[in-house]
């Protein structure tokens, strides 16, 4: 996945993601690593951008618990599952500095618990926030519309895909 990084950030772009690779490997999957390298990318396209101020470990540390946070990444049912302290350790970063940067991170992108745009690919189709649609007023999911509008929906690129295709029994 290919982003576009402002010239003057690539070098930080460049440290901040080969620490969270080296934690991806380390105790994730590639599927994080391309979910906070856009993250990553994401405040690197800021103006001013916040990796300016603060130290690469640390950006790096918040990013993947801000990352984690949203997908459950501390659920022992998860996989792969990962408590924060370890993520902090890894990165030899405070947990209360941690925290902080990763709440930062959080309200500047306006990430909440099951936020689509965070959400791993492979968990979309279990974020019930992903199917929810407004619909003439009324709240929808769109999982249990007929298929037309589900079709529409995806035209429009409200969810990320067809539901009603995604579950058809295979022959």
């Amino acid at each position: 996945m290919s982003q576009r990084i402002p010239q003057a950030m690539a070098e930080k772009f460049a440290a901040v993601t080969a620490l969270t690779d080296a934690f991806c490997e380390h105790a994730l999957n590639d599927e994080y690593r391309q979910l906070i390298h856009r993250l990553v990318g994401t405040l690197a396209r800021k103006r001013p951008s916040p990796l300016l101020r603060g130290t690469e470990k640390v950006w790096a540390a918040a990013a993947v618990h801000a990352v984690g946070r949203i997908n459950f990444l501390d659920d022992p049912a998860q996989t792969p599952h990962c408590r924060p302290s370890a993520i902090f350790q890894f990165f030899g970063v405070a947990e209360s500095t941690g925290q902080n940067k990763s709440r930062e991170i959080r309200e500047m992108l306006k990430m909440g618990s099951l936020s689509p745009d965070w959400t791993l690919p492979s968990r979309l189709a279990r974020n019930p926030l992903v199917w929810m649609l407004n619909i003439d007023g009324v709240l929808v999911d769109i999982r249990h519309a007929p298929i037309e509008l589900q079709r529409l929906a995806f035209a429009k690129g409200l969810i990320p895909f067809i539901p009603a295709e995604q579950m058809e029994p295979t022959a």
